[in-house]
């Protein structure tokens, strides 16, 4: 039974996930698209259920998206603020017992948490919202460490996969014809843990909810963790998070009628295109305004070292 003030994993997290971690490691090593495990029943149900029980209202969170839109999606990043529950996941997953199962079960060493929960804490969902394909940014804007795994824990206790919002893991979104795709529902207590690299692609299909249950929404916890060195061949170069646009829909083919669904499907692509590129657009011109300034800094500094010379005479 799990107190109000226990944040030992031993008593937070499922005993067979300490007991199957090497089973869990070979699962997460041969995955394919990229390395991920998924662990059904990850926490002691209880404290899942605690979880659950004081999920932030929608409210209380960060409902901007990247692109300083208000969407259908609500973030806590401190979820120690969240007191309870959630101030005993935050002492448990820093301690040096949870860092050690997590890099047991991925074959990563030296795993840090981030006490900055950049971008992850608890992450709502509604109807109408869904995920861009994209790989994560891969080094911490503060510590400047290296991105290394995302954990993700699901709490859904009703959920159909008809609704949309299951977890995709691709190979190549920029392909849809050759792309290898692993869909993950987001059930209840379920723990999904995959490697952040320049290929890891992953994001989750637009929320349909039927009417009736649009009241539901696609709670999760996002934990993510990072390493001081990461293996040469994965190194890249400093990167914010990068998004594919979703391909037209397989269904869109020449000669077909199009519906008013059609018609709205379109226009959403050409919307999120549309903020992307101007997204894009404003990075581009805040670059170039840097350098500009650069430039000019370093031109006047030439011409004063110019003037100050000593003449000879």
């Amino acid at each position: 039974m799990t107190t109000a003030t226990d944040s030992d994993p031993r008593s937070l997290i499922a005993p067979r996930v300490f007991a199957e971690a090497d089973a869990i490691r070979a699962c997460f090593a041969s995955a394919r698209p990229f390395s991920h495990c998924v662990i059904d029943g990850f926490f002691a149900a209880p404290y899942a259920q605690a979880l659950l029980d004081s999920f932030p209202a929608f409210e209380r969170g960060n409902s901007l998206n990247e692109d300083g839109v208000r969407a259908n999606k609500s973030v806590i990043e401190r979820i120690d603020a969240l007191g309870g529950a959630y101030r005993q996941l935050d002492a448990c997953v820093q301690s040096p017992l949870f860092l050690e199962l997590i890099g047991r079960i991925t074959g990563i060493p030296g795993l840090l948490y981030d006490v900055d929960y950049f971008g992850g804490g608890t992450h709502e969902n509604r109807t109408g919202q869904g995920l861009d394909n994209h790989i994560d940014f891969n080094y911490h804007p503060g510590t400047g460490w290296h991105r290394r795994l995302n954990l993700i824990v699901y709490l859904n206790p009703v959920w159909d996969e008809a609704w949309g919002g299951a977890l995709e893991l691709h190979r190549d979104p920029y392909d849809p014809e050759t792309d290898e795709v692993v869909a993950i529902a987001p059930s209840f207590n379920r723990c999904v843990i995959f490697e952040t690299t320049e290929h890891s692609w992953h994001g989750f299909p637009k929320i349909a909810l039927p009417d009736g249950q649009q009241y539901l929404s696609r709670k999760s916890v996002a934990l993510y963790f990072y390493t001081r060195e990461r293996p040469a061949a994965q190194v890249g170069l400093k990167h914010s998070t990068i998004y594919v646009d979703r391909a037209l829909p397989a269904h869109l083919q020449p000669g077909r009628v199009l519906s008013e669904r059609d018609v709205a499907e379109l226009r959403e692509l050409l919307d999120r295109r549309d903020i992307h590129n101007r997204r894009l657009y404003a990075e581009i011109a805040t670059l170039q305004s840097h350098l500009d300034r650069s430039f000019t800094t370093r031109l006047f500094g030439a011409i004063r070292r110019m003037i100050g010379r000593p003449r000879s005479g």
